[in-house]
């Protein structure tokens, strides 16, 4: 299953060789600012965890992980990532980072029950990043610091590649990006659906903040899905930007402030899964062994598109697609990798 959009009259303002080294630029220039700004450190991460160790993202709890034994090792099956949410709490333990201190990774990922269209591909690469904090810090103000430091980062990289690509606007990113609950989304915008809404306000203000993102609102449904054992939905938020080749709101950023012992007990009672307190890093959470922290995924892909004003994310990574969609694309003059 997949939906496709091709603008009309659309074409590739790069070559394929050219976008190759212009993703380059992108994420170099990116991930060195996105590190001086919330003061992280790279490490190695893992491609695939212990099925049984509760590290997985299990994302909205309905995704099918990819999972394999490994000949060898007989302590269990392991799975390909969903995503680092909850294995970068445990390293930044493991590395010893302080309070005020973090780490970021390049995540790479298998979504295997993702919807292909645009901006979706089974293939998922992040920057995942996590930063050590206080529990006296876990508010709604540390929350907004770290989103206005990634912000910065994004519209550094917008002057740094306007100057080498004339199509790339100077000035398409606001100064400040907005902040707005989904409840407040809701109560602006009643009629419309939660991405019809996303749309609206991205549209209006070019670049927001949605914060509380997994909690059910006035109108008894949740703004979107949010697992529940890793994120505070009081403390979250997606970094979205109106994109005007596609005429969308594209999230760049899903991040949060972490749950603390309280708020996952108190997560997991309301999805309907307290068994997942006996997994090990549940456990050790709830023992008081992992540090408080806040944290994120930076979609790499995605913000190659965003930059290079590209139509598909096939168009800067390399995947798997329908048949049909790559056929449709050619078509159009767009070509997948």
């Amino acid at each position: 299953m997949y939906n496709l959009y091709i603008p009309e009259g659309y074409h590739s303002l790069l070559t394929q060789r050219q976008t190759q080294l212009a993703i380059k630029k992108v994420k170099d220039f990116f991930e060195r600012d996105l590190a001086i700004q919330l003061n992280l450190t790279r490490v190695s991460a893992p491609l695939f965890v212990g099925a049984d160790s509760g590290l997985n993202d299990t994302l909205n709890g309905v995704e099918r992980p990819v999972r394999f034994d490994i000949k060898g090792i007989d302590t269990g099956d392991v799975e390909i990532v969903q995503s680092l949410a909850k294995w970068k709490r445990l390293a930044l333990g493991q590395y010893g980072f302080e309070a005020g201190e973090g780490l970021y990774t390049d995540m790479n990922a298998i979504r295997r029950d993702e919807d292909t269209d645009n901006i979706h591909s089974v293939f998922v690469d992040q920057w995942d990043w996590e930063k050590h904090i206080n529990k006296a810090d876990r508010t709604e103000e540390t929350l907004k610091i770290a989103v206005r430091a990634i912000y910065r980062a994004l519209r550094h990289t917008e002057k740094y590649i306007s100057d080498d690509y004339d199509f790339v606007e100077k000035h398409f990113l606001p100064d400040a990006i907005t902040f707005i609950t989904t409840q407040e989304l809701e109560d602006m915008y009643p009629d419309l659906t939660p991405k019809e809404r996303e749309k609206a306000i991205a549209k209006e203000k070019k670049a927001v903040f949605i914060m509380k993102i997994g909690g059910v609102l006035n109108s008894g449904k949740p703004h979107d899905g949010r697992a529940p054992d890793y994120d505070d939905w009081e403390l979250n938020g997606d970094i979205i930007v109106y994109y005007p080749v596609l005429d969308i709101a594209l999230e760049l950023s899903s991040m949060g402030i972490r749950v603390d012992e309280e708020t996952l007990m108190k997560q997991l009672e309301i999805r309907g899964c307290t068994e997942r307190k006996e997994l090990p890093f549940h456990k050790a959470l709830l023992n008081g062994e992992l540090p408080y922290s806040i944290g994120g995924g930076i979609g790499q892909s995605r913000m190659c598109m965003f930059f290079l004003r590209k139509a598909h994310i096939g168009e800067v990574q390399a995947s798997v697609w329908p048949e049909e969609m790559i056929r449709e694309c050619k078509a159009k003059g767009i070509e997948l990798l």
